[in-house]
């Protein structure tokens, strides 16, 4: 069984993600109910839970403060929410798993099967703690770090050492500063939409660059770049005109 704790201010809700969890998800047991940020570090370190269902916007202190200050993170966490696009994406940014209210059944059970998986392989939240540390360091973005998950891990990798992306079906290879190519299994496009605001460009449908690693432009055969690693990227036709507009912006 895994011990789970509920934090969620409304009565209503957290009632009826344990009645869920009973009737769902028959792996979990619920240990305690939390309405406020107060109450959950209390059972966190009385009930020592492997699995946290977190409301992110709590009373007097959201949960993103609340998990700052526990400091070590053995449990999973699952947001249960109706949060920002931004909060969404910062949590997609490090592979941690939400729920919107309300709330759809399948995505609890696939959502909990995940964790528990998680639970199963490891003591330390690390996409857990790279959430965090990219929250406290929203005015320095080169630092953040994005997770990538690969046949075999889940790697946390700089976004400043990603050279470029390239797809491949379904999946996503990272070409890395100092020469290290990982193969990830999320489509290019998702990397796309999380990178979005990092200075990369998709200039292709099966490429997507970091503009800081562009050396040149080419034009001897259609439109190409030649990149800082001496890989050339083609330029679609179709992006010609906004790779160049994008490149020369500040």
């Amino acid at each position: 069984m895994i011990k789970a704790l509920i934090i969620e201010d409304e009565p209503h809700n957290r009632n009826n993600l344990r009645a869920l969890l009973e009737k769902y998800c028959a792996q979990v047991e619920v240990v305690g109910l939390a309405a406020d940020a107060f109450e959950a570090r209390e059972m966190i370190g009385r009930l020592q839970p492997k699995l946290v269902f977190l409301d992110v916007q709590l009373p007097g202190k959201d949960g993103f403060e609340m998990l700052q200050e526990l400091g070590t993170y053995d449990f999973e966490v699952i947001f249960v929410t109706a949060f920002s696009e931004y909060g969404i994406r910062a949590i997609r940014f490090s592979a941690i798993d939400y729920l919107m209210k309300p709330l759809d059944i399948p995505e609890l059970v696939a959502a909990v099967a995940r964790a528990a998986e998680r639970i199963a392989q490891k003591q330390e939240n690390h996409n857990l703690r790279n959430l965090l540390f990219n929250l406290q360091n929203t005015q320095n973005r080169n630092d953040h770090r994005i997770a990538i998950s690969s046949l075999k891990e889940m790697r946390m990798v700089a976004v400043q050492d990603i050279v470029r992306c390239q797809s491949e079906n379904s999946y996503t290879f990272f070409y890395l500063s100092n020469g290290e190519k990982i193969l990830s299994t999320t489509p290019i496009a998702d990397y796309e939409e999380l990178l979005a605001g990092y200075g990369f460009i998709r200039c292709h449908q099966s490429h997507l660059v970091n503009r800081k690693y562009v050396r040149s432009l080419l034009r001897s055969d259609g439109l190409a770049l030649q990149m800082e690693d001496n890989s050339t990227v083609p330029v679609s036709r179709q992006k010609k005109d906004w790779v160049k507009t994008e490149l020369l912006r500040n």
